[in-house]
């Protein structure tokens, strides 16, 4: 399916927004970790992830222990957070250009004030060096059309892993975004345990890793870094299986990147192509059956043959 609309699949070059894009990962942090707090917990953290939404990104409904159930969405499109309880009381902060520790106060407030109070650890996870969000007065930026670019991006990239998605009948996580290191991700699983994970992720306990990675996985997504260009889309295996990294996947352009121990295909690729949703299938199918094969899921039980819409 060519591509001429501007707003699918938009141009979100790294270098453009870098200083915002580490912002908002910042103000979803702090957000994300209120669904932590609220949420019974789930196997592999499905519970604290963010959703894209129709206008941003949703907490979606969210219990409390004493308040009314609530839930908290990132609207991108006039650049708002709202907080909304099923009691009918709402309330807003304005996306603007403000430190974290600002941020930080004012969601806090704001539950307080719709009574949904929630405590927090507020130390930022899976980054280096990380400053605590009341502390932190160096990330302070927002670029409004930058932020909606990369939302529209999801947008795109979501549809496109849900129809992945739903060509495997075993365990598949939903599509989300995990707001520790900012990429939406789809994991699929082969029913196998897996090895307990070594860890080492940046203000996360050994807990945090043994949960994610409990089962075998096969798992992709996008992450809008490294600086460069405009993010990769990535596929990996825990465990990683022999001669996975060595498997060829397709298609032109994809490769596997020893940094990250991931295969990687940068978006502008996808961006670029054609048809960017038969080129990003193209890779998130190949990187799959590298893992399926190198590790030996019975992938007859798990896959369901692809079947035409018309025929439904």
């Amino acid at each position: 399916m060519a591509v001429t609309d501007p707003e699918r699949w938009p141009s979100i070059r790294v270098a453009d927004w870098q200083d915002t894009r580490d912002t908002l990962h910042l103000y979803t942090q702090v957000v994300g970790k209120v669904r932590l707090a609220n949420e019974p917990r789930l196997n592999h953290w499905w519970n604290v992830p963010l959703y894209v939404s129709a206008r941003g990104l949703t907490t979606s409904l969210m219990p409390h222990p004493t308040g009314p159930a609530f839930q908290i969405d990132f609207d991108f499109v006039d650049h708002r957070l709202d907080v909304v309880t099923v009691s009918g009381e709402r309330r807003s902060l304005d996306l603007v250009a403000r430190p974290v520790a600002e941020f930080y106060e004012a969601v806090m407030s704001l539950l307080t004030d719709l009574g949904v109070g929630t405590d927090i650890w507020p130390m930022p996870v899976e980054i280096p060096d990380a400053i605590a969000f009341p502390d932190d007065r160096v990330h302070a930026s927002y670029d409004a059309d930058a932020v909606r670019r990369f939302w529209l991006a999801l947008v795109e990239m979501e549809r496109v892993l849900r129809v992945f998605r739903a060509r495997f009948v075993g365990k598949s996580s939903p599509v989300h975004l995990f707001w520790g290191s900012l990429d939406v991700a789809l994991t699929r699983f082969s029913g196998r345990t897996a090895p307990p994970h070594p860890g080492g992720a940046p203000n996360c306990g050994p807990h945090v890793m043994l949960e994610a990675y409990s089962h075998e996985v096969s798992s992709c997504g996008y992450w809008p870094g490294p600086p460069g260009e405009e993010g990769v889309f990535y596929a990996y295996a825990y465990p990683e299986p022999p001669g996975y990294r060595e498997t060829p996947v397709d298609p032109k352009g994809a490769r596997w990147d020893d940094d990250l121990a991931e295969f990687v295909l940068p978006y502008e690729l996808v961006r670029t192509a054609p048809d960017p949703d038969a080129l990003l299938l193209e890779f998130l199918q190949s990187t799959f059956e590298a893992a399926a094969v190198a590790a030996n899921w019975d992938r007859a039980a798990l896959e369901r043959p692809e079947v035409d819409a018309s025929e439904a």
